[in-house]
């Protein structure tokens, strides 16, 4: 057993560390935009083999219905020797034997191209695993480098400090990490291909202004309902990161325009309940947290409590703000809430455990009351006079 490390030895075993890690990170993000790009071309190489494995299988039945009326043709001209002479049935028996053959080299053909086209899904297939498997061990390695990286800032602070905070250090770097990756995926999958969308969209529109105006037209309007629905959705994700209303309109307006959009998305009734709150005496540090805290309950109550009717009650009393959501959903256990606290940090976000640490950093708290069948009730308590008013 090793004793008596010191903050110089410790710092030297973080800074190696690092190193390793910062080189396997390297190699796994090299191997990952590898297999992307593998992916990609393999994505392409699909889409051209699609086109000719529909032209083989239409050539197919194209030759299949010549090949059946050539024999057809061949089994009459066989039988009527007083109409057709030998000639006609030579003529007849070679094409059908030439379409016979041609027929067979097309099935041949088709055959290979599936089993090409099989081969290559296999492959696109692979590669995505790879991609994501490294995309995986990325973000884990990132949240392990940045651990070590903090702990090198508070090196020489006593061990039993770093214990002590070591499990909401890796908490909080991981709900980072992970909420970056949300973040990237969304803009990837949502802004990003729009975008991709409109640039293809454009080239077309440009293409058929020359042959096709009415097309280009109709690619136009569609290309203007593509432009709305990026800009709804960057705008999504503008409010997931920063509700700007907090800051124009405050935080009670905020909670009335999320939770009536909240009720078109989910068709969940939920009533809103604001009395006794003089929204002048929040910091702007409250506003948020009691913001990001219903937004979590209200999410968990989509999400789990297959609930029809929620409310939320808001109030100010002996200096400390009061926020009570309820819903009416089938409720769990205090075993699985504690379960969820213990494999949290491996399920992504904060969840129950984030929402006690916002309260907590701002000096509240925040209990939660359950049972299975009889809906879920969250609590919380925040002092409003924690920080020094902000303006």
């Amino acid at each position: 057993m090793v004793k008596n490390i010191s903050p110089q030895q410790l710092d030297e075993i973080v800074k190696k560390a690092i190193e390793a890690l910062e080189n396997g990170k390297k190699q796994i993000f090299e191997i990952s935009e590898s297999a992307r790009q593998e992916w990609k071309e393999l994505e392409a190489k699909l889409e051209e083999l699609q086109v000719k494995v529909k032209e083989a299988v239409e050539e197919v039945e194209r030759l299949s219905l010549l090949e059946k009326k050539s024999r057809y043709r061949l089994m009459i001209v066989s039988k009527n020797f007083k109409l057709y002479n030998e000639d006609d049935i030579k003529m007849a028996y070679d094409t059908a034997r030439e379409l016979q053959i041609k027929l067979t080299l097309k099935k041949e053909n088709e055959q290979h191209l599936i089993a090409q086209r099989t081969e290559l899904e296999m492959r696109i297939r692979r590669a995505r695993e790879i991609v994501e498997r490294a995309e995986y061990l990325v973000t884990h390695v990132a949240v392990a480098m940045n651990y070590l990286i903090d702990a090198l800032t508070n090196i020489s602070s006593t061990l039993y400090e770093l214990q002590k905070k070591e499990m909401m250090g890796i908490r909080i770097i991981t709900a980072q990490e992970q909420e970056r990756q949300r973040l990237a995926r969304d803009i990837h999958d949502g802004p990003a291909q729009s975008l991709s969308n409109i640039v293809l969209k454009c080239e077309l529109c440009e293409k058929l202004l020359y042959r096709d105006v009415e097309k280009a037209r109709q690619q136009i309007g569609e290309l203007k309902q593509l432009v709305k629905l990026s800009l709804q959705e960057i705008r999504r994700i503008i409010f997931d990161l920063r509700p700007m209303s907090l800051d124009d309109l405050g935080l009670v307006p905020t909670l009335q325009r999320y939770v009536s959009k909240f009720i078109e998305e989910t068709g969940i009734d939920v009533a809103l309940e604001v009395y006794d709150l003089d929204e002048n005496a929040l910091d702007k540090v409250v506003e948020v947290a009691v913001f990001r805290i219903v937004q979590e309950a209200l999410n968990n109550i989509k999400k789990h409590s297959k609930a029809t009717k929620a409310y939320i009650k808001m109030y100010i009393k002996d200096g400390f703000l009061i926020a009570r959501i309820a819903d009416n959903g089938v409720g769990f256990d205090k075993e699985k809430v504690e379960e969820q606290k213990r494999t949290n940090i491996y399920e992504g976000g904060f969840g129950i455990y984030g929402m006690k640490q916002r309260a907590e950093l701002l000096k509240g708290k925040l209990t939660v009351q359950s049972q299975e069948g009889r809906g879920t009730t969250v609590l919380l308590q925040i002092p409003i006079n924690t920080t020094e008013k902000e303006g």
